[in-house]
């Protein structure tokens, strides 16, 4: 018999999967009205497409838990061909294209340790840690007196990719930024 999960078994991260396709669970609400059955209101994210849908579900529907295997895999490098991982356990190598990669690819720096999400045996995209450190490799130079509550900044990252800093910060600077919300968290020592 196949495992299944009901509407009452919803939380943030759960992976369920509704018509064949692996969905994770951004975000829900239980919903009981004063009239009329209870319900669910759910945000949900394919993990094949990374499309975003918000669904409702009524109380007592079942889903099927989907065959998604995590593999823990380090990063190595991207080429023209995409982006290149290594199997910690057996050294083997695995190649994802960007579409498979999405938003992640602003964080991937080498030797980065990620988990590789696998449906029914392909690899279908990766999840990040939720935080990692990336110095700053361009931004506009502090100004004396600023301080770290305050205004904040444009800064770019060695991956490309482009946050907000506070104003006190500068080039060369490594910084832990959330993967989950693009956001700064806090200044690291070299």
């Amino acid at each position: 018999m196949a495992l299944v999960y009901e509407v009452s078994d919803f939380r943030k991260g759960l992976k369920v999967e509704i018509e064949g396709v692996p969905w994770v669970i951004v975000d829900f609400q239980h919903v009981k009205p004063g009239k009329g059955n209870a319900f669910t209101r759910t945000k949900l994210r394919n993990l094949m497409t990374g499309a975003n849908l918000e669904k409702t579900f009524k109380s007592g529907e079942k889903f099927n838990v989907p065959d998604v295997i995590q593999k823990e895999m380090q990063f190595l490098y991207k080429d023209e061909n995409g982006f290149n991982f290594m199997d910690t356990a057996n050294y083997e190598q695995l190649q994802l294209q960007p579409e498979n990669v999405g938003a992640a690819a602003n964080y991937l720096i080498e030797n980065l340790t990620i988990f590789i999400l696998f449906f029914n045996g392909k690899a279908i995209g990766l999840d990040l840690p939720n935080s990692v450190v990336l110095k700053i490799v361009e931004t506009d130079p502090g100004v004396r007196g600023n301080t770290v509550s305050g205004g904040s900044k444009v800064a770019k990252l060695e991956t490309g990719a482009s946050v907000q800093v506070p104003l006190h910060l500068k080039e060369g600077d490594l910084i832990k930024v959330d993967t989950r919300t693009d956001q700064y968290i806090e200044k690291m020592n070299k």
